[in-house]
């Protein structure tokens, strides 16, 4: 076993990389994408409700604007959290609510501004088109926006996650991933397939429900539970 986390550690650690909002720019700005059910807008209210125990002057964008249940929920990590949500109407233009959230971080001082996106994958040419102007808008209010463009992956659906990573680099250019849905589940076996394949930053694991169960991606912790060997 402590060989096999031996080997398996050192595919791990190049993608070892946490997610660093605290650049001083004002707002930065992360675009937050994933498919229906990844865990997506769970993830963003435990990432506000960490960058904000860290002093961190957060907003959130509900640009998840057709499900009602995404927005709602947002709300509720907002309420919860003392974070304000910028949100529209059910069916609202994300690209305009995403143009609104970035114009009114800039205002405000935002430190961090995390924008939920649609994730409606069984329409892909309308889902590409969404997000693809959702960045051309947010470049518009500030050219190097976004600054992390994240994917939420549910580490449940095995290969599946490939091809996910795939159809959303080619719109987005994701420049790292989540990966959700390891508490209990012999599942983390994609993510050193992933980091094989695609090089791609893991920024984090979701391990369990609360904020505290979003944690930092540490290699030789993660291969060592992976073969079943204790955290020394």
């Amino acid at each position: 076993k402590a060989a096999l986390a031996d080997e398996i550690t050192p595919i791990l650690e190049p993608v070892a990389k946490p997610l660093d909002v605290a650049t001083g720019r004002k707002p930065h700005v992360v675009l937050v994408c994933g498919v229906n059910g990844s865990g997506k807008t769970t993830t963003i209210g435990k990432l506000a409700k960490i960058y904000s125990e860290q002093g961190l002057k957060v907003m959130l964008a509900a640009g998840d604007t057709f499900r009602a249940a995404a927005v709602e929920q947002l709300k509720v990590w907002g309420e919860r959290t003392g974070v304000p949500v910028v949100a529209k109407e059910t069916g609202a233009d994300a690209a305009a609510l995403a143009f609104d959230a970035v114009t009114q971080a800039q205002k405000e001082g935002v430190d961090v501004l995390l924008i939920d996106t649609a994730g409606r994958l069984q329409n892909k040419a309308h889902l590409m088109d969404e997000l693809k102007k959702v960045v051309r808008v947010i470049k518009k209010v500030d050219e190097t926006a976004p600054h992390d463009t994240v994917l939420v992956l549910d580490a449940t659906v095995g290969q599946n996650a490939h091809s996910q990573v795939e159809t959303f680099d080619k719109i987005v250019d994701v420049t790292g991933l989540i990966i959700t849905k390891l508490d209990g589940t012999a599942k983390g076996g994609v993510t050193v397939s992933l980091a094989e394949k695609f090089n791609k930053p893991v920024h984090a694991i979701g391990v369990g429900e609360t904020a505290e169960d979003l944690r930092p991606f540490e290699a030789r912790s993660f291969a060592n539970a992976l073969v079943g060997l204790e955290d020394e």
